[in-house]
């Protein structure tokens, strides 16, 4: 078996079950958690609180983006710029095609490297930010950086890999996405789903008592 066979298949495998639990798993968690009674009465629907906070917060209000402009642009260069390489790449089409019998209209090269390099700048810089900044240094710890490095190595990668010049480079690529796929699930990258549920309960908190921030 070669290093390419391994990693497109055993090991593979293995990181997509261990992704697939432990995703499932932290989402049961938060689900089943139980939250503590209150009796008060509400004042406004908490289900509407809860879906209003999820859309409010995608953008800065209430004359805070003097504050958190950087991170609010770097962040979405960087989200959106990775989710376009994700679903759009071709090879991610075909991959995504062979696996699930799916597929769509892909970005053309030159989209896919100007969606490349969003996603890299917005990296770069949020990372630059929590080496610089002197209270997002003290709040970052080996987690933020570990989760940072793999994510830059399987972009990295990709991009290596993307001229198919070799297996070798197909290979590595597919290696750093599964050491990315294993780490994923006990990190904070577990934000990628669980943003949703956090904004969704303090939303709702706040809708009950009339008030949605």
């Amino acid at each position: 078996m070669s290093f390419l066979e391994f990693t497109e298949g055993p090991l593979w495998y293995v990181a997509l079950v261990v992704f697939s639990v432990g995703v499932a798993w932290n989402i049961i968690g938060i689900l089943a958690m139980r939250v503590r009674g209150d009796s008060a009465v509400p004042r406004k629907s908490p289900v509407a609180g809860g879906i209003k906070a999820i859309f409010l917060h995608m953008a800065p209000h209430g004359g805070f983006f003097s504050r958190t402009a950087y991170h609010v642009i770097v962040g979405y260069l960087f989200h959106l710029g990775l989710f376009a390489l994700l679903l759009f790449g071709s090879f991610h089409v075909a991959f995504i095609k062979e696996w699930t019998g799916l597929s769509w209209t892909p970005l053309p090269r030159w989209g896919f490297i100007i969606a490349s390099e969003v996603a890299f700048a917005g990296l770069i810089l949020m990372w630059i930010r929590r080496w610089t900044d002197p209270i997002t240094r003290q709040i970052s710890d080996r987690d933020d950086h570990i989760g940072t490095g793999l994510t830059m190595l399987a972009m990295l990668t990709g991009c290596f890999a993307l001229g198919e010049a070799s297996d070798g480079l197909r290979a590595v690529h597919m290696l750093s996405v599964e050491l990315l796929m294993l780490y994923f699930p006990f990190s904070r990258l577990m934000h990628a789903f669980t943003f949703i549920f956090s904004r969704y309960f303090m939303g709702a908190a706040y809708g009950k008592r009339g008030y949605v921030p």
